[in-house]
């Protein structure tokens, strides 16, 4: 956390959902960084170590979707916690890392924080 508030990555090549996730993670009272894609993300991931959660989308381009991005992260950065979100791809939580939450798009702006504060509080 710095400054006593949460960092959270929003990952999705998407401009506008991307800009609408920061919003929302900012409304909700918490540092936003973004990235376009996997590759961006990790770069973030490896200068970075006060990033407390990433929310991902599943498809994007590159060599890494946010599933595999999300199991990298997981095997790499244990402490940081993961939501996925995807506008296609019906996944079971049990395809993610363990503790991983899965939102189907177009998700609730408050679930998703809700979410978010419950993972930061360790639910």
């Amino acid at each position: 956390m710095l400054n006593g508030k949460a960092v959270i990555l929003v990952v999705e090549d998407i401009v506008l959902i991307r800009m609408g996730a920061v919003d929302l993670v900012q409304s909700a009272g918490y540092e936003a960084l973004e990235a376009s894609n996997a590759d961006e993300a990790i770069r973030i991931l490896e200068s970075r170590a006060d990033i407390d959660l990433v929310f991902t989308d599943v498809e994007m381009p590159g060599m890494m979707d946010g599933i595999k991005l999300s199991h990298y992260i997981r095997n790499r950065w244990p402490p940081v916690k993961l939501i996925v979100a995807s506008g296609r791809a019906i996944l079971k939580e049990s395809s993610l890392p363990e503790g991983s939450r899965f939102f189907s798009k177009p998700y609730s702006d408050h679930a998703i924080a809700d979410a978010i504060a419950g993972m930061l509080l360790g639910d």
